[in-house]
């Protein structure tokens, strides 16, 4: 029942010591249309966000990859927690990245190819801009953070996000740090009753806005070359003005968000699975809270870097030399101890999935308004191929992404399944990728 005269930005007002009190409402139903999924009063519909998950070394295709196509496939072993989120994942097989005669450099072409679209020539070319900012750039303006990446490595050099060639976002792989940065000092609580700009980022806003009129100054002045430089710089400042405004400006209420628990030390900081999976659910419980509480609508997360170098307690290699050295089990057909590592790999992906389809947002969860897209460097992990390649997208993209699929991608570009999200996100290109991984071909099997 929609409620006559309430708007989103209605505020209960009352009186405490003689003042008067404003406390803003949260997203109630009220509030929203008929099916949920917009604000009533205005038509506007809830945010979108997008996300990528990472971990390395592929998938044991032979219990990994089922038989059957469409919805309802039956789900293998190495696949089993996916289980507990089929309604919600899509899974894609049978995907190649092509190395347009350059050499395949173990752990990088593959995810790098997934990610940008284009091959490198050597381990020391780093690669240019990464899808996730692609649609950051059309989503990822108007919140405190335009993007957020976190690494369960414990090593902030294991990034898969850039801003191009030579600029990296180094991720957070201290929880403890990590929950600083998002509800610290600076953080603004939507629910909160009042709202006082934070004279920091009053200071920052000021100084900036000089900043930018000295270089509005410059370009006049200077050479094309120069002018050029300046004007991609003037560009990331005003999405860091924008960031500034946003956070001098009280928040919508988000009935959804609220801080979670103090972190007050960090875990243990080393590779042994359970290590890394600690780290993983500490980070992925605070980057949940982080996009239900708005503060970004883009974010990436890594299980492990793309040489997966964790360990198993009383084994004496890591997952990494074990796809090199362990021998074939003959009854089993596979490396079993190589399938441990990735198996482990799995549960962590199904944890994030449900991790965002817990919360819930208008008639449904926060995980139908947003699309995940998580990829790996390999196909299978023992020869260490760029065939047969495995990738998953989880969400349904306020409403224009269908879930529950296995698609057979018929030895077709790695390239497809980040051409299809972006297209999901709204970001217009009429292709993506270089040479042969270039692609126009959306995944039409998902996309509503």
């Amino acid at each position: 029942m929609k409620v006559k005269n309430l708007s989103r930005r209605h505020v209960l007002r009352g009186i405490l010591n003689g003042g008067v009190v404003a406390v803003a409402l949260p997203v109630l139903d009220c509030l929203l249309d008929d099916n949920g999924k917009a604000w009533a009063s205005t038509g506007e519909a809830l945010p979108v966000r997008f996300g990528t998950w990472f971990w390395g070394l592929g998938a044991t295709n032979r219990i990994f990859v089922p038989e059957k196509v469409g919805a309802g496939y039956e789900i293998p072993s190495q696949l089993a927690p996916v289980g507990r989120v089929q309604q919600h994942v899509n899974l894609i097989t049978n995907l190649n990245a092509f190395r347009d005669g350059e050499p395949n450099l173990c752990h990088y072409s593959g995810w790098i190819i997934g990610r940008t679209g284009k091959a490198p020539k050597s381990s020391a070319e780093q690669p240019g801009e990464t899808l996730d900012i692609t649609v950051a750039n059309q989503i990822g303006r108007t919140t405190r953070f335009r993007t957020l990446t976190a690494s369960a490595t414990g090593d902030f050099r294991n990034t898969v996000s850039y801003e191009n060639a030579n600029s990296p976002n180094p991720p957070e792989i201290s929880p403890l740090e990590f929950y600083t940065r998002l509800f610290g000092a600076d953080f603004q609580d939507p629910n909160a009753p009042t709202f006082t700009p934070n004279p920091r980022i009053m200071v920052r806003r000021s100084v900036l806005s000089g900043v930018l009129d000295e270089i509005k100054s410059m370009q006049k002045t200077v050479g094309a070359a120069d002018r050029q430089r300046l004007d991609e710089y003037f560009t990331g400042l005003r999405h860091l003005e924008k960031q500034f405004d946003q956070q001098l400006t009280k928040p919508e209420p988000i009935a959804a968000c609220h801080a979670p628990p103090v972190i007050t030390q960090d875990p243990k900081m080393g590779v042994e699975v359970e290590q890394v999976e600690k780290r993983h659910r500490m980070l992925t419980d605070l980057m949940v809270m982080a996009v239900a509480c708005d503060q970004t609508r883009v974010f990436n997360m890594a299980y492990s870097n793309a040489q997966a170098n964790t360990v198993k307690e009383g084994y004496e290699k890591p997952h990494h030399t074990t796809t090199h050295e362990e021998p074939i089990d003959g009854a089993l057909h596979y490396q079993p101890q190589c399938a441990y590592f990735s198996s482990r790999a799995i549960e962590e992906w199904a944890y994030f999935v449900e991790a965002f389809s817990k919360i819930r947002e208008g008639s449904g969860s926060l995980l139908d308004n947003m699309l995940i897209y998580a990829n790996t460097d390999h196909g299978e992990a023992r020869i260490h191929s760029l065939n047969n390649m495995v990738a998953f997208t989880a969400g349904r993209a306020g409403g224009r992404v269908k879930t529950g699929l296995h698609v057979d991608a018929g030895a077709t570009g790695v390239t497809r399944v980040g051409f299809t999200a972006m297209r999901a996100m709204g970001v217009d290109l009429p292709n993506w990728g270089v040479k042969s991984n270039m692609t126009d071909k959306a995944f039409s099997e998902i996309l509503v």
